[in-house]
């Protein structure tokens, strides 16, 4: 089938695990959903989420690091405001290879509408290409990483988190769709016993001269 992929990379990028409020800010390892919803809606130019359309990614960071950040907590209206520092874990030198078989979302990469984020602010993002491949179908995945997976009913040997598919478009906003998944980075082992039988392709990325062959598996919204 005819598929377009588009290469997005970034210096930085952290995906907050939802609802953890502490001293420490740990990133998750891949984007969830609500992210790539967002990159899309950005590069349309409007509230986006992904219905009908086939959906599928892989990501990859060459490393972690933690840095200081100034925030400034405050009590109610502007009393008590203070500053606090804390650790934030990041990653850097990243890349994104977003799949999909809709012409409207790919077109929409070429000249983006507003900025592409791979997380907070400070993390922007540039698209490299914006490629229209030919895949063929398959229904047995063995070599899935850099992407999530949905725990039920695969439950795939990973990292389980609750994550959301989306937010709403009004503030203020809420999460939607919240469902445990399997966090795979881009180093998850390939082993048969990880096969799922699920709707997905192989595709082969090139990064830093070095090839890399994947199962990109078609999201389930």
């Amino acid at each position: 089938m005819n598929i377009y992929r588009i290469h997005l990379s970034s210096w930085t990028a952290s995906f907050r695990y939802p609802n953890m409020i502490t001293a420490f800010q740990p990133t998750l390892p891949v984007p969830p959903l609500s992210t790539v919803n967002g990159v899309i809606s950005a590069a349309m130019g409007q509230y986006f989420v992904v219905t009908t359309e086939k959906i599928g990614y892989f990501f990859n960071a060459k490393g972690k690091h933690i840095d200081l950040e100034t925030i400034y907590q405050m009590g109610r209206g502007l009393t008590g405001i203070k500053s606090n520092v804390i650790k934030r874990e990041f990653l850097f030198e990243t890349d994104l290879f977003l799949y999909t078989d809709s012409s409207a979302i790919a077109h929409a990469f070429i000249s983006p509408v507003f900025p592409l984020l791979l997380g907070r602010s400070g993390d922007l993002a540039r698209v490299h290409s914006v490629d229209e491949i030919d895949r063929p179908d398959q229904m047995k995945l063995t070599q899935i990483r850099g992407t999530i997976v949905p725990f039920m009913p695969y439950q795939l040997p990973a990292a389980i988190q609750a994550l959301p598919v989306c937010f709403t478009k009004d503030l203020p906003r809420r999460n939607i769709g919240t469902r445990p998944y399997s966090l795979l980075p881009a180093n998850y082992p390939d082993q048969v016993t990880h096969e799922i039988k699920a709707a997905g392709f192989h595709d082969t990325v090139s990064l830093d001269d070095k090839s890399i062959p994947l199962d990109v598996y078609w999201q389930e919204i």
